[in-house]
């Protein structure tokens, strides 16, 4: 499975069989990385209405519509070109200096070439005890790592220790092209690990099999589209 990392919680995950799926398109002009310039088969979005995560109209080309929120609130699971879908609701962070209210979304999780991959979404609590079992399992972890936006990183580090994802991607952390300009940098999430647990992808594209999961934990820094 090859995996693109374009910036902010937006990925490309083309496996060798089965449909290509892209996770939470952005507005470029609001997040401030580059306009995604791919197609996919499916895209899923975790909300509907934030702009940094629903911007599937911008995706090139015919594809899919997958609505994550939608799934978690109505049964939890859909089946969307042969991949299985799963869903759970999920909140903003509290405070959000952005929204009155704390917006909903959802985490999702979805298989390709036989690894089990999750996304948070755009998660901003500690996770509840269901919401802990819905990460049971899971190969690969696109993680939310900026802290001050989303899922604070004590809490974060309590669930990748609870639930031992073997592959954490972070993503949704500061850069220098991030226009927000909020969030932690990506040693504030880095420092709270070993590092020879640390690999970096010296890359926006990288690429995964079954056979290279490791047994224990691994972090894999990507770097973004340009």
């Amino acid at each position: 499975m090859d995996i693109r990392w374009y910036g902010h919680a937006a990925f490309r995950l083309t496996p060798e069989d089965g449909p290509s799926v892209i996770t939470d398109p952005y507005k470029a002009e609001l997040v401030g990385y580059t306009p995604i310039p791919d197609s996919a088969d499916i895209v899923v979005r975790s909300s509907a209405d934030d702009e940094g995560h629903c911007r599937e109209d911008l995706i090139p080309g015919e594809h899919a519509l997958v609505e994550a929120l939608a799934i978690a609130q109505n049964g939890g699971v859909k089946t969307v070109g042969g991949v299985d879908f799963r869903a759970m609701e999920a909140m903003e962070f509290e405070d959000h200096p952005e929204h009155d209210v704390p917006g909903q979304n959802a985490m999702y999780r979805f298989e390709l070439d036989g690894i089990k991959i999750a996304h948070m979404g755009d998660v901003g609590n500690r996770l509840s005890a269901d919401q802990l079992a819905f990460y049971e399992d899971v190969d690969v972890l696109l993680a939310l790592t900026g802290s001050i936006l989303t899922i604070k990183m004590p809490d974060l580090m309590e669930m990748i220790h609870k639930v031992g994802p073997k592959i954490v991607i972070p993503m949704h952390f500061r850069t220098l092209t991030y226009r927000r300009q909020a969030g932690a940098w990506i040693e504030e999430f880095l420092v709270n690990l070993h590092d020879d647990q640390i690999d970096y992808a010296l890359n926006y594209d990288a690429t995964i099999t079954k056979a290279d999961i490791p047994q224990e934990t691994r972090v894999m820094v990507m770097d973004y589209y340009r």
